[in-house]
């Protein structure tokens, strides 16, 4: 195999990755915000903490495997859908990382309401369906979207 090749399966394995733990944060987040009992939210905002290393290895993998090939195959620096990519990359984690902070707070408040009692409140309802934070987290993951549709459909 060419080092071409290489780049590109590290790069796509990398991207998997990426995209795999974008999905499983954003079921988990689904099943946290219509759980019944905060301990079962807060149960899924953990699993979203689990799957963060593998997001973070895959988007950082992504853009570095990214970066090699744009070099290794020579494309023009004015190559704008390689650059509207990295933008998308850039936005997609600022939104996750803020729409992860917001899911945080979620958490604690879950777990400090699971060891009072596991009931449910105005409070944490709020928190869990307050749509700026969902419109961060989901935000995110157009930017991948956006991101996977440059890199497939490039032009």
């Amino acid at each position: 195999m060419s080092t071409y090749h290489w780049l590109l399966t590290f790069h796509i394995t990398a991207a998997f990755f990426f995209l795999g733990a974008a999905v499983a944060a954003a079921t988990f987040n689904v099943l946290a915000v219509t759980s019944k009992r905060p301990s079962d939210a807060a149960s899924y905002l953990r699993l979203i903490r689990r799957v963060l290393p593998l997001m973070l290895l895959g988007m950082g993998a992504a853009l570095a495997f990214g970066i090699a090939l744009w070099i290794e195959v020579g494309y023009s620096v004015g190559a704008w859908w390689i650059w509207g990519a990295i933008v998308l990359w850039a936005i997609s984690g600022g939104l996750g990382q803020r729409g992860g902070d917001h899911q945080e707070k979620a958490r604690q408040l879950a777990e400090s309401l699971a060891a009072e009692g596991d009931t449910h409140t105005e409070e944490l309802r709020a928190i869990l369906r307050d749509p700026r934070g969902a419109a961060m987290s989901y935000g995110a993951g157009i930017a991948v979207v956006g991101i996977l549709a440059l890199m497939i459909w490039k032009p």
